[in-house]
């Protein structure tokens, strides 16, 4: 499909509400370098996080070519209530526990939609897709195993990531906010599923762990329409002073 039989307003929501959240999960948990529990972990945050800013790098490329704009600008250059990232992502970093908890269930979330994704007619975001799904697969054995190891530790390390889940849970499913015009992507064949398809798909995916470890269940209610914004809050505020602080000491800065 050619760029210009695209439906230009629904593919530029979705590149908005993929890019910006890779980037803010992306530079949040940069926030983890030099202090992780673990020196190995120091690494590993690190590797991640570049991951999803490299990701993110990618994404605004493509909207930037649909937009008539560059990924800095886009990036760096907005006000915090014009982001489109998910609610889930404006909790702040929090402890170890609260972070494994985020991570886990935004790359469970991420996983599905990007399967969703991934058979698509518009080459340029297939192509990426592909290369995106093959790094994801490593964050997921991350966290996983993380996951895991809170999970079966009794006492403060189980306790932590259950409070985590509970402050998490009413959060955890506006990865898949319903997108204003997502019908007309389904139809063109750039998704494979509403984002409501999705979100069933992701539930039947995490609850049963969620079970299986006593763990808080999600919130029943489906993702609600608000799930991006704007309003994010006064811990996506102050990373939002963080990310752009160079760029607003120097305009002419570049990624």
């Amino acid at each position: 499909m050619s760029i210009q039989a695209l439906p230009d307003l629904a593919i530029v929501d979705l590149l908005w509400t993929l890019a910006d959240d890779e980037f803010v999960i992306g530079f949040s948990d940069s926030e983890w370098t030099g202090i992780a529990p673990l020196l190995e972990e120091d690494v590993a945050m690190s590797s991640l996080a570049q991951d999803e800013l490299g990701h993110a790098a990618a994404l605004y490329d493509l909207l930037a070519g649909l937009t008539a704009s560059d990924r800095d600008a886009l990036a760096y250059d907005r006000e915090a209530d014009a982001y489109r990232h998910a609610r889930l992502l404006d909790h702040g970093r929090g402890d170890w526990a609260m972070t494994i908890a985020r991570r886990w269930l935004y790359e469970t979330a991420d996983a599905i939609r990007l399967d969703a994704l991934a058979g698509g007619t518009w080459a340029p975001l297939r192509e990426l897709i592909a290369k995106i799904q093959r790094e994801e697969r490593y964050h997921r054995m991350h966290v996983s195993t993380w996951f895991e190891r809170l999970a079966t530790t009794p006492g403060e390390p189980r306790d932590r990531l259950a409070d985590a889940l509970a402050t998490l849970g009413p959060d955890a499913s506006t990865v898949f906010t319903p997108l204003a015009d997502e019908t007309t992507l389904v139809d063109a064949g750039i998704l494979a599923g509403t984002m409501r398809d999705q979100e069933a798909a992701w539930r039947a995916t995490v609850e049963p762990v969620l079970a299986q470890h006593g763990l808080p269940t999600l919130p029943d209610a489906p993702a609600p329409l608000d799930g991006r914004g704007p309003g994010h809050g006064p811990a996506f505020d102050w990373l939002h002073g963080e990310f752009t602080a160079v760029r607003s000491a120097d305009p002419g800065a570049t990624w």
